[in-house]
């Protein structure tokens, strides 16, 4: 994982840009089905910023160290185990990555998106924060237009709800 590759690799001034990018690490992934695809795609996103140059095998354990907790606790002891007994090979980090979807994706992407998108509330968080998350769970969703705009009321804190009403009228 290390120091810099040298000058010219994309770093502008000299030396390796990702190793000198902060970069934040992937959550711990417990199996929630809901937490897959942000799992999932945090991995992705270290895994090319920062460990590119590593062995796969190595970035495989160190999704693994990620996973913890729940029902991903006795999945990832019977990984463990088939890595070790060579049981298993991954060519491409993305493969090991796209097992975890498939094993943690709760089925249907979709019916998970809409199930989200139906739980999800504003709560304490800025009107901003609520508008990502929202973007974010929404997409997949095949929701649009008008079914949209209500789950998005819908999830916004009531008095904000309120006054948006009142100045439609």
């Amino acid at each position: 994982m290390g120091a810099g590759a040298g000058a010219g690799a994309g770093a502008g001034a000299g030396g390796d840009a990702s190793a000198a990018t902060d970069m934040a690490k992937p959550p711990i992934f417990d199996g929630t089905p809901s937490k897959v695809a942000r799992f999932v795609g945090a991995c992705s996103l270290y895994i090319r910023m920062k460990l590119r140059n590593i062995p796969v095998e190595e970035q495989v354990l160190w999704i693994l160290s990620y996973v913890q907790g729940g029902s991903a606790d006795i999945w990832k002891e019977n990984v463990i185990e088939e890595l070790t007994a060579g049981e298993i090979e991954f060519e491409l980090a993305g493969e090991f990555l796209a097992e975890i979807r498939k094993e943690f994706g709760g089925g249907d992407e979709e019916s998970v998106k809409v199930a989200e998108l139906k739980k999800i509330e504003q709560g304490e968080r800025t009107m901003e924060e609520f508008v990502q998350d929202f973007k974010r769970v929404a997409r997949g969703s095949r929701y649009e237009g008008h079914p949209l705009i209500e789950e998005f009321k819908r999830g916004m804190n009531r008095s904000i709800r309120r006054k948006l009403m009142e100045a439609e009228n």
